[in-house]
């Protein structure tokens, strides 16, 4: 009895969480529809609600966003907005830092992860995995002997919590995974464990980042 229960748990847990997010998701979209006049919005005009319009409202106000900036007047109005928020003293800095973020990770040409790795953290002998995010600034670089890289580590099952450290790069394993195979490690908290993971001590003799 006890078997047939974790198995329907193994089961509908996941489809459960799946349904529950990608529902949070599309209310939240949905929210969009409110952008439009009352007499144009579904219940109007045809007496009830259609779950998911708002989502593809939303869909195409962003690729009409992207596709109106992509000509010299879009641009030039993209410019002459961003003045003007930088020009708010609390609105700025929140827009600055947001922007600099979604600008590294949705950027066709930035990437956020570039690589993942093999760090001992949070002590010596304890191993987790970290992923690379470039180097330090000149600031930093100037009080550090050596050559140091910045990496995030990510939370179990969340990772988009974490930390931000800065290690040696010869401190550094790099591993033969994705960053798309380490993410999946990190989120099912080790179960999903990745084809052809290496051997930790392996690599301790040889860098592959030098």
């Amino acid at each position: 009895m006890r078997k047939y229960f974790i198995t329907g748990l193994l089961i509908l847990v996941p489809l459960g969480i799946t349904v529950w997010v990608l529902h949070a998701i599309i209310s939240t979209m949905d929210q969009s529809l409110l952008l439009l006049p009352n007499q144009w919005r579904p219940e109007a005009l045809i007496g009830f609600k259609i779950p998911g319009l708002g989502a593809l409202l939303t869909v195409l106000i962003v690729f009409l966003t992207g596709l109106l900036t992509k000509n010299f007047v879009g641009k030039y109005l993209v410019a002459g907005w961003e003045t003007l928020l930088n020009r708010i003293p609390v609105v700025s800095s929140i827009y600055s830092s947001v922007k600099q973020v979604s600008d590294t990770l949705f950027s066709s040409t930035g990437n956020a992860f570039s690589k993942a790795l093999l760090i001992q953290y949070p002590r010596q002998g304890t191993w987790t995995i970290a992923f690379l995010t470039g180097t330090p600034s000149v600031d930093v670089a100037k009080h550090l002997e050596g050559e140091h890289i910045s990496v995030y580590v990510p939370t179990t099952p969340n990772p988009t919590s974490g930390y931000l450290l800065i290690i040696p790069k010869k401190d550094a394993i790099e591993l033969e995974i994705s960053v798309d195979t380490a993410l999946k490690y990190v989120v099912s908290m080790g179960v999903v464990a990745p084809e052809h993971a290496q051997d930790p001590n392996q690599n301790n003799c040889e860098n592959p980042l030098n």
